[in-house]
């Protein structure tokens, strides 16, 4: 379920609310679902158990999960809704970023290929 990239620029809590996120915006994770345990997925993915309880943490204050005492954390009703909400902000920071590379100069073509390249619709070559 989660993938974690040790050797990139991003905090190992942060790639796993990340990947929580997507996996709820996708609706992999729906309401309900419980997310695996600290100690589970610190022995599957080799991480130590304070890292992960960070990450789980964040998205409970997040309120994309909840902590039910004893039997674990799970996916709250209103997670899909927080995550949408999440992504309009983030399109609208691509926007601003599509306003600088405009003004800089960037050709369309180049950023529209950034953009195929991301949703899978073309290779970076």
């Amino acid at each position: 379920m989660f993938q974690i990239d040790r050797f990139g620029r991003t905090p190992i809590y942060e790639q796993i609310i990340d990947q929580t996120q997507r996996l709820i915006a996708s609706g992999i994770l729906k309401e309900g679902d419980q997310l695996p345990s600290v100690r589970a997925l610190s022995q599957e993915l080799s991480v130590n158990p304070n890292t992960l309880q960070k990450a789980y943490s964040e998205l409970e204050r997040r309120g994309l999960c909840v902590s039910a005492p004893g039997n674990g954390r799970f996916v709250t009703a209103d997670a899909f809704r927080l995550v949408g909400e999440g992504t309009k902000e983030r399109l609208e920071e691509l926007k601003k970023i599509a306003e600088e590379l405009c003004a800089a100069g960037m050709p369309e073509d180049q950023v529209l290929h950034a953009v195929n390249v991301a949703y899978g619709k073309e290779t970076d070559a």
